[in-house]
């Protein structure tokens, strides 16, 4: 985004402590970074490198410790209405005894969306994910796939301004995982809605992303952003069969490795401006 750009999401300075036990352990350390509005922007970074902690900070899930977190200029202090979150466990986000319908649907109930509007809202959800045809089916009759394809529509149903995504792809296959990518790419360009994908697939980060912000070793901060130069109509074999793909994946693998072997920024890192 450009330095004069409103920032759909603001995240300043954000510190994380656990405190227990007698003894505190400083999760996050200070993390800087803004998202632009209809951005699609990953964020990769070593095992415990505080991402799922981040992201439960930015749901309003989390309380910090330090800094902010603001969305569309309105200070996060717990889940905003304007967010939708797709985790990584779809098992346990879907009720097993209510029907894909009534899955996506259950939201907007909480949300008190008038019912001709949620009927809209659940259909044109399940078309855009290719559920149309399993709307009476019950989670534990699909696959895996299949699953988290409806926790990506329950999202979408909602409308939110800011899609949160936590390594949403991780418990799927290889192919499946290919798929889902291509839906969420989309989906997002379809919709124009904000994602935020956190992951820890360099290749999936490099595919998916505009920017791949790349996060130190815990506590955190944020070691480098990428930014992905890469042709905005992307697919599974042509796109990662570019040479520009491969060099921009080997620059954030090495700098994943970099931040895995303590290698911390020498100067505060940017915020996302200029990118």
């Amino acid at each position: 985004m450009t330095a004069d750009s409103v920032a759909m999401l603001d995240v300043r300075g954000l510190r994380k402590v656990y405190q227990g036990r007698g003894r505190s352990v400083e999760a996050v350390r200070d993390l800087t970074f803004t998202v632009g509005p209809g951005e699609l922007v990953c964020i990769v970074g070593p095992s415990g490198a505080g991402k799922t902690t981040l992201l439960k900070c930015i749901a309003g899930l989390l309380d910090s410790t330090g800094g902010a977190v603001v969305l569309e200029g309105e200070r996060v202090t717990g889940p905003p209405p304007g967010m939708a979150v797709v985790f990584q466990e779809y098992g346990r986000s879907l009720f097993p005894w209510m029907t894909v319908r009534q899955n996506v649907e259950l939201p907007l109930k909480e949300k008190r969306v008038p019912r001709a509007r949620r009927q809209v809202l659940v259909r044109e959800a399940l078309e855009a994910v290719g559920l149309a045809e399993a709307q009476d089916a019950h989670p534990w009759q699909l696959s895996g796939g299949m699953q988290q394809r409806v926790a990506i529509a329950r999202a979408v149903a909602y409308e939110p301004h800011l899609l949160l995504m936590d390594e949403p792809f991780a418990a799927v296959d290889a192919q499946t995982r290919a798929d889902l990518e291509d839906l969420v790419r989309s989906l997002w360009r379809r919709l124009g809605v904000t994602v935020l994908f956190v992951t820890h697939d360099i290749d999936e980060s490099v595919y998916l992303g505009q920017r791949v912000i790349v996060l130190s070793d815990s506590p955190t901060v944020v070691l480098e952003e990428v930014a992905i130069d890469l042709p905005d109509e992307r697919d599974q074999l042509t796109t990662r069969s570019l040479p520009r793909f491969a060099q921009l994946r080997g620059q954030v693998y090495e700098l994943v490795q970099q931040a895995k072997s303590g290698h911390r920024p020498a100067s505060p890192a940017p915020t996302g401006a200029g990118h």
